[in-house]
């Protein structure tokens, strides 16, 4: 079971700008966790994510020597992702693609086409430079815009990226609209139909909704989850403020109660959550 600790999502959206140094030091504590990757930052416009403009500053005071976690950056065009590759301790560029799209031309400016389009040149960049792409596939459990939804174009969706040669795929509830009963659907559909790709759920919720949402996504065979630490962050666009990312130590919590062994330091979990306060 991979936990992907998603900082970056969290964090930008805050209104106030976190400090460079505090986030230094926030990420370093998440990093002796035993997360399997750290969502650290992004590489995008500084005017559309603020929160974002000191990320290779951050980068650079990220102490990687004694950790195993792997570091994943955000990017939303093909220049965001000439910058990530730049940086030899990044091994995974995300890109956000949604299946709706009114959500993607409010989310990146483009067109679906153009979306593919980015991903295609964003893929063959990293296949270059020796990186790995994960692509997020946004309102995957349907959308509030009346737009065109089914678990069939996800799959339409997801054929399209695997013939790119992109083998981490992670279906993300945008809003928080999806039930359990949704997820473990849709999940059990791509992971039988693409066996090969690694299936992420990156998955919003109200509070108290997260473990039942955990427990269906491992139903489904999802071996990896995508979370933040007490739930901090998630879509501007759900329909309530408090809608927001999975809080870790609930996924945590929940997949031990399901029998399954996480490399989690707790110490360091509970020193990374009382750093939280402050970031937050």
């Amino acid at each position: 079971m991979k936990l992907i600790e998603c900082p970056r999502d969290a964090m930008q959206g805050l209104a106030h700008f976190v400090p460079t140094d505090l986030k230094i030091r926030y990420l370093n504590a998440l990093l002796q966790v035993g997360f399997d990757t750290l969502d650290f930052g992004s590489f995008v416009s500084p005017k559309a994510i603020p929160q974002m403009r000191d990320t290779a500053d951050v980068l650079a005071g990220l102490d990687l020597s004694t950790t195993k976690t792997k570091l994943l950056a955000i990017v939303a065009n093909r220049r965001g992702a000439e910058e990530a590759v730049m940086h030899s301790q990044i091994q995974y560029v995300g890109f956000p693609l949604s299946v709706s799209e009114t959500f993607q031309q409010r989310n990146t400016n483009k067109s679906i086409a153009q979306a593919f389009a980015d991903v295609t040149d964003i893929q063959s960049l990293c296949v270059q430079e020796g990186k790995e792409v994960v692509v997020y596939l946004s309102m995957s459990f349907g959308n509030p815009y009346g737009d065109a939804y089914s678990p069939d174009l996800v799959g339409e969706f997801t054929e399209k990226i695997v013939q790119m040669g992109i083998r981490i795929i992670a279906p993300s509830d945008t809003v928080g609209s999806s039930t359990p009963e949704a997820i473990e659907s849709l999940f059990q559909y791509l992971i039988s139909k693409f066996p090969q790709v690694e299936f992420g759920a990156h998955l919003h919720a109200r509070p108290g909704d997260g473990p039942a949402k955990v427990r269906a996504a491992l139903r489904a065979g999802v071996q990896r989850i995508d979370g933040a630490l007490r739930g901090f962050g998630g879509c501007p666009m759900a329909s309530d403020d408090l809608t927001g990312n999975l809080p870790t130590e609930e996924i945590i919590q929940t997949i031990t109660n399901e029998g399954i062994t996480l490399p989690i330091d707790q110490e360091a979990l509970q020193k990374a959550l009382t750093l939280s306060a402050g970031v937050f």
